[in-house]
């Protein structure tokens, strides 16, 4: 199975703050990762069902929040607080509003496959490191550069006294990477992190971290410019009533990766789960 590559149109934020002006039509804002796909998409057919007109763009981490703050942007489905994004929050926190966590106990990993018996925390690469070798260099596979667990996987190499690289790519591409290895029962270490399908496909284990160089622990909450609880009252009591479970969230990711498109694989998992979306939508 190929990692799901998002079938998002990019589009540029200029002149979206007319569109998302309209008290019908909203602007998610959303990003590459996995449950940001899923949830959005997901979102998107339920606020549509409710009379909404619901455009996605994704565009890049820093300019979600930017784009929020300048009101280019109505929601973004995705801030990990108090620690993963609370660097992009900030310049921004006057601007921003905070909404309910929607998911509790997100958490970034260093990740190897559970069949690597001896490889139980971060420490042990260290002695194991010609067996990760890539490329002529002992390698742990992240994601993209600017991502905040890629910043924080650079701190467990020097906390940790690693003598590996991180090659940043981007996500399909790491899972790609990972997909291939476990295939085969090679070594490999990735950047990972609940919630993500992968954790329902594949047999992995999170690599101890006493040094925490991961952080303690997040909760996923959404987010919206200051003064959109007050525009769009029954869109804030739905999104702040909706909660996942990580098996739910897992089920969801899974299924669109499996029917490889998010649109198609959203639209299945809502079917099949509409007395808990029933939960979480306002009463006519």
């Amino acid at each position: 199975m190929k990692p799901l590559t998002p079938l998002f149109v990019a589009c540029g934020l200029a002149g979206l703050s007319m569109t998302a002006s309209a008290d019908d039509t909203l602007t998610i804002g959303t990003n590459n990762w996995s449950e940001n796909i899923a949830v959005s998409h997901m979102w998107q057919q339920l606020l549509e069902e409710q009379g909404y007109d619901v455009n996605l763009t994704t565009t890049g981490k820093s300019v979600l929040f930017s784009g929020l703050a300048q009101g280019d942007l109505d929601i973004s489905l995705e801030v990990w607080l108090p620690n993963g994004d609370a660097q992009y929050i900030k310049p921004y926190e006057d601007r921003i509003d905070v909404h309910d966590a929607w998911f509790d106990g997100a958490q970034d990993e260093l990740v190897v496959p559970a069949y690597l018996e001896d490889i139980n925390t971060i420490s042990d690469l260290k002695d194991n490191a010609e067996r990760f070798v890539y490329q002529g260099q002992p390698t742990i596979i992240g994601i993209e550069s600017g991502s905040a667990i890629s910043g924080e996987t650079e701190n467990a190499i020097e906390s940790y006294d690693l003598p590996f690289r991180q090659l940043n790519s981007s996500g399909p591409a790491m899972l790609a990477a990972l997909e291939e290895a476990y295939a085969n029962e090679e070594p490999i270490a990735v950047t990972l992190w609940q919630p993500h399908w992968a954790y329902a496909q594949y047999d992995l284990k999170a690599l101890e971290d006493p040094k925490k160089s991961y952080g303690g622990g997040d909760d996923i909450m959404w987010m919206s410019p200051k003064g959109f609880g007050e525009r769009h009252p029954e869109v804030t009591e739905m999104l702040d009533t909706w909660h996942m479970s990580h098996a739910q969230l897992a089920d969801l990711m899974l299924t669109i990766e499996n029917v490889g498109d998010p649109t198609q694989g959203a639209k299945q998992w809502i079917e099949e789960n509409r007395d808990l979306i029933d939960e979480w939508l306002v009463d006519e």
